[in-house]
């Protein structure tokens, strides 16, 4: 992996678990349709790492089921390392959205929530009620994920702006448009703009995640290294984090050797694509003389405030490594 190999310590800042047959999701097909949890986890460990923890990211299930997710994660997450919990909320509520806030006030590894922002309309995040709602959120002294598309940057800015106090993490480096290995794009001036224009604010953070599956899971460092040195020219490396984004970032075309290739050529699950995009960050880190601790533990366990409490496991169920296999 690196000159670090084994001994470095990871903190991923952006894991996603989930499982249809205890939760609804109305956006899983595919190879996405299936269990992913603490088996499925365990068989992509990453490499080369002397220490894996991980924060637990909301996977938008269904929102009447967000405090249910929670608690589900929360069964397992002594078993698979999760030592934070962002929780799926919506901002816009009104007294429901205060109500949901104070039942997760009950659950101890909550760190903070996210109001998936990418399918809603450009300018709902500085909308009154989203407003307020995201002030309770920075007076609870939580944290808020922004998961947005890079055209909504610039809302995202002015939210940062009129809460100050708010801790917020950029989710994907806004999901700026990278192209493919096969299609490569540079980034675009409206995107290192806006990105600068949010960095300004000190309280914003942003994650080195979701660039493999903006990418169709088909990329390479080449193309993913411009986009990863804006993040570092405009945060800098104390404000970076780095995160996975599994399982959504780890499918893909199949990789060499997948002796469970579809015939088709369709995407299927990447076994090796988490600790590849690792390596890819370290690699780049290494090459530009940037602290690599910080970007892969200290800034997540400062941004987060991950010394929190560990909780009882639950028994495995059936997921994407037994489809793989046709049982």
């Amino acid at each position: 992996m690196s000159e670090q190999d084994g001994r470095m310590r990871v903190i991923d800042s952006h894991l996603h678990l989930w499982d249809p047959q205890v939760l609804e999701y109305t956006w899983l097909e595919g190879p996405y349709d299936f269990r992913f949890a603490e088996t499925e986890l365990e068989h992509a460990r990453l490499t080369g790492v002397a220490e894996e923890k991980a924060v637990f990211v909301q996977a938008e299930t269904a929102e009447d089921r967000f405090l249910d997710e929670v608690r589900w994660v929360a069964g397992m997450a002594e078993q698979v390392g999760v030592v934070g919990i962002v929780a799926g909320m919506r901002l816009d509520r009104g007294v429901d959205t205060t109500t949901h806030l104070d039942e997760l006030a009950a659950e101890p590894l909550v760190v903070g929530v996210r109001h998936n922002l990418q399918d809603d309309d450009d300018g709902l995040a500085m909308s009154t009620a989203f407003v307020t709602g995201t002030r309770e959120v920075a007076a609870r002294g939580w944290t808020f994920d922004a998961c947005i598309r890079a055209s909504q940057l610039p809302d995202i800015a002015r939210l940062a702006g009129a809460i100050p106090d708010l801790r917020m993490v950029l989710d994907h480096l806004g999901k700026p448009a990278v192209g493919t290995a096969d299609a490569v794009r540079t980034p675009s001036v409206e995107w290192v703009r806006d990105l600068d224009e949010l960095s300004r604010h000190p309280n914003v953070f942003c994650k080195l995640s979701g660039l493999p599956a903006e990418s169709a899971g088909n990329w390479t460092r080449a193309q993913l290294e411009p986009f990863l040195d804006v993040a570092a020219d405009t945060f800098g490396v104390e404000r970076l984090m780095w995160g996975s984004d599994w399982p959504v970032s780890v499918i893909g075309p199949a990789e060499p050797g997948d002796p469970y290739a579809p015939e088709d050529g369709s995407a299927t699950y990447q076994p090796t694509a988490r600790t590849r995009w690792l390596d890819l960050v370290v690699t780049w880190a290494e090459a530009r003389g940037h602290d690599v601790d910080a970007i892969l533990w200290a800034n997540a366990e400062r941004f987060y405030g991950t010394d929190g409490p560990r909780v009882e496991e639950v028994a495995p169920r059936r997921g994407i490594l037994r489809w793989l296999r046709g049982e």
